[in-house]
């Protein structure tokens, strides 16, 4: 945002109404959201207290993605749209643990995750963390923008957890994401999960919040849809699947549970 002297100012957080980045943060039982947020997010766990439970797995699915890309397949490079406000265990974090050396680029579109980005997400003195204040249906400009801290000529890990659900219709969100994979060079991986279909009472949830929240609404797809995401990439086994049951980590308690939450990870040939 620039005044009429063409200077940048940050863009103004609107507190009247709610943001999924911050109602996710208040789900994940962080501290940056508003009344607004709040409000938001116990209309959806009146109707479905499972909610708190898909943001943690999602959290989880993320980390066990970024660790399976920095570790085994050797990626190095990062672009995570749609960031939501820094928690514990951010895609920078993980990466950089496992190589100092990795570039990261996180985009949102929530003015108060820029001030929480540019205060928080610190690099490696050997690696880049970088923020863009982007929209996801703005590929074009995103993929310009990530030009400069990554190199594009190089495998990238191109993450969408969670944020095509807001991108209404299906065709678009399928164009947006082939766009950033158009970018992007052999080698690279599409890591993505939204929520799904497979549960009415989330379904439940998620109409109200749509129908009342005044919050850009939401759209679970069928895991048949999610997995057209992945068209013409090769999918990592399990493919896609609840994301709990995704590569999990060894439990003592069975098997992880299935919830309305689908995702996957697939390599670009």
């Amino acid at each position: 945002m620039t005044d009429s002297t063409g200077q940048q100012h940050p863009p103004k957080i609107d507190t009247t109404v709610p943001h999924s980045a911050r109602i996710w943060n208040y789900l994940l039982g962080g501290k940056d959201h508003y009344d607004v947020d709040r409000a938001a997010g116990d209309k959806v766990c009146e109707v479905f207290p499972g909610m708190v439970d898909i943001t943690r797995h999602s959290r989880a699915f993320t980390g066990r993605v970024v660790r399976y890309l920095a570790g085994e397949a050797g990626i190095d490079q990062f672009l995570d749209i749609g960031t939501g406000l820094p928690t514990v265990d951010n895609t920078h974090e993980l990466a950089q643990r496992m190589n100092p050396a990795a570039r990261i680029v996180y985009v949102d579109n929530d003015p108060l995750v820029l001030a929480h980005a540019e205060a928080l997400l610190t690099s490696t003195p050997e690696g880049v963390t970088s923020y863009l204040h982007a929209d996801v249906r703005d590929p074009e400009g995103i993929v310009a923008a990530a030009g400069e801290p990554l190199e594009l000529g190089r495998p990238v890990g191109l993450m969408l957890m969670g944020i095509l659900g807001l991108v209404d219709d299906y065709e678009q969100a399928r164009a947006v994401t082939a766009r950033l994979l158009d970018a992007l060079p052999a080698g690279s991986y599409l890591a993505l999960n939204d929520g799904s279909t497979t549960d009415p009472a989330y379904l439940e949830a998620i109409a109200r919040f749509n129908s009342g929240s005044g919050a850009v609404p939401y759209t679970p797809r069928t895991p048949g849809e999610i997995e057209g995401f992945f068209e013409g990439l090769e999918l990592l086994e399990p493919g896609v699947v609840s994301c709990p049951r995704w590569r999990p980590e060894a439990l003592p308690f069975g098997e992880p549970p299935q919830i309305a939450v689908h995702g996957g990870l697939a390599r670009k040939p």
